[in-house]
């Protein structure tokens, strides 16, 4: 089976390291959730180490885990552009 090296398929670069792509970027984003009580837009980093909480009705928008932070049930997320 022949790899083309010089260009990789999207799949073959999400698969391989962030630092060993052929341009390097991060796994991490920042998104827009919105909450599912009031509807209001918070801006969560994609990999958040703390709880995270709505600052109109205090509801939990997102938890921590290992790595990707989980989204509350019912929230819902957009990735921020530059």
């Amino acid at each position: 089976m022949v790899k083309d090296m010089l260009k990789p398929s999207k799949a073959d670069e999400k698969r391989t390291h962030k630092l060993k792509r052929l341009v390097q970027e991060p796994n991490s984003f920042f998104m827009d959730v919105r909450c599912a009580d009031c509807f209001t837009i918070t801006t969560v980093f994609s990999h958040a180490q703390t709880v995270v909480y709505c600052s109109n009705c205090s509801t939990m928008l997102c938890t921590p885990t290992g790595g990707h932070a989980r989204l509350s049930e019912g929230c819902s997320y957009r990735k921020k552009t530059m």
